[in-house]
């Protein structure tokens, strides 16, 4: 049996109402307050996750100030050449000051940096929220169901993501692109206006989802990946819109993190704002209810 580990008191009646709905295995929906409707009011606001017979394990609403080091690691990661920052195709310096939280939502703010990349390319201060190096030190596995809310950025050079990284994968060479466990939920570039990156790092499928309906600079949108071993799947809004046929490994275990990375020029255009900003509204995790 999967433990769910001690609640925030922010959290109890969502989780609550997530277990609810879960057992039950129905897919209705359900208010997520008023905070949602003012920012939103065209987005879902369920709180149970289209892959039925699952429950809560991890949630950030980002009601709270971020307690560093607890939950989120805010400094780095072992995916980045330097821990701090990297200079492949992005500028980013990861600082804990570029991610504030308000009303219910994390906002990452991008601004040209003091620092200079190895290359002498000025770097951009940027936030990343990650659970590795933490105390709580979550990860997903196979089988679980991820899920953001985001507001996608409207500046040139923005790079917002949602994604997977772990070092103890098969292989692993500290910033190398071979296993590292790494799925992304999501991609986006501004540039490329309707357009989701669904990537499988670990089994290699790239699907670009492309729906000028749903995705849009500034547009509100719910994103999840479904991490199976017979294919991954992703969803947009709560509807599935893609399928890999690869999936991961019984053993795939990873760090999930959210951050905001801004690109270098070699692939989309650099950031020609003097800030750029990215804001979240929540990561959730579920996980199959216990047999």
């Amino acid at each position: 049996m999967h433990s769910i580990p001690t609640p925030r008191k922010r959290l109890a009646a969502a989780v609550a109402a997530v277990l609810a709905l879960a057992t039950s295995g129905t897919a209705q929906e359900a208010t997520a307050g008023e905070r949602d409707r003012k920012r939103s009011p065209a987005a879902p606001t369920r709180l149970a996750p289209p892959v039925q017979g699952r429950q809560l394990i991890f949630a950030e609403e980002f009601d709270e100030p971020i307690q560093w080091g607890e939950r989120w690691n805010g400094t780095g990661t072992s995916a980045y050449k330097y821990w701090d920052h990297n200079d492949w195709y992005m500028t980013d310096w990861v600082t804990r000051d570029a991610v504030s939280v308000h009303d219910g939502m994390a906002t990452f703010t991008a601004s040209p940096s003091d620092h200079s990349l190895e290359d002498g390319t000025q770097a951009w201060d940027t936030g990343l929220l990650s659970t590795e190096h933490t105390n709580e030190n979550f990860k997903v596995q196979v089988d679980d169901y991820i899920e953001t809310r985001v507001q996608l950025p409207t500046q040139m050079g923005a790079w917002p993501a949602l994604w997977t990284w772990s070092v103890d994968a098969p292989g692993f060479r500290g910033g190398s692109a071979i296993g590292n466990n790494e799925i992304d939920t999501f991609e986006y570039h501004p540039d490329s206006v309707d357009d989701l990156e669904f990537t499988n790092h670990v089994r290699h499928s790239v699907y670009y989802y492309s729906n000028h309906l749903v995705i849009n600079p500034g547009r509100w949108i719910t994103v999840g990946t479904h991490y199976r071993s017979e294919s991954v799947d992703w969803y947009v809004n709560g509807q599935k819109v893609h399928s890999d046929g690869k999936g991961v490994p019984d053993t795939w275990k990873a760090h999930p993190i959210l951050n905001l990375s801004l690109a270098d020029g070699t692939y989309h255009p650099v950031p020609t704002d003097a800030q750029i900003t990215f804001n979240a509204d929540y990561v959730r995790v579920f996980r199959a209810l216990p047999q």
